[in-house]
């Protein structure tokens, strides 16, 4: 199970790296433009993922910032976003490394964000919706930059898989 969460965040990292590199390419009013989107923007929308990234590794570990808000901006420029994304990444990796598998299998306690609950539920599980959270809106992302003219770009679990990185998981 450690492996598949170990390939995963690997994906992630990936994945996020392609759709920060074609979001790039976008003006500063086309970043910050609402598209309708949950998150309204790719502004908006990636600096979910980060809020919700933040909130599930304090969760995880204990350690970090966890804003208190999932539609916190963090960061409204595009360079400073980008680098707490890939420091983030580098995060998730690591700390999913540094996991055995009983750990993995074992439970974690936390305190909700929305209504403030106490919730303890397996780890396994709590993973897969962080990477599955982070698919999701990486597609709303994708969604808004081909509605801003720019090319599909191709975030597929195969893709990855099929990269140097990727083949030491597949």
């Amino acid at each position: 199970m450690k492996q598949h969460f170990s390939m995963m965040a690997a994906y992630n990292r990936w994945a996020n790296q392609k759709v920060y590199e074609a979001a790039a390419e976008l003006a500063e009013e086309e970043f910050a433009r609402d598209m309708g989107a949950f998150f309204r923007s790719v502004m908006g929308t990636l600096n979910h993922l980060l809020v919700a990234d933040r909130i599930w590794m304090k969760r995880f570990t204990g350690q970090g910032d966890a804003p208190s808000g999932l539609d916190t901006i963090l960061f409204a420029h595009y360079g400073s976003l980008f680098g707490a994304r890939r420091a983030e990444d580098a995060r998730i990796v690591d700390w999913i490394e540094s996991l055995t598998e009983k750990q993995v299998a074992g439970r974690f306690t936390y305190i909700t964000v929305t209504d403030m609950r106490t919730v303890s539920q397996r780890l396994a599980p709590a993973l897969a919706h962080l990477f599955n959270h982070q698919t999701h809106h990486r597609g709303q992302v994708h969604a808004m930059l081909t509605a801003l003219g720019k090319p599909s770009i191709a975030l597929d679990l195969i893709y990855f898989q099929r990269t140097e990185e990727g083949r030491a998981f597949a």
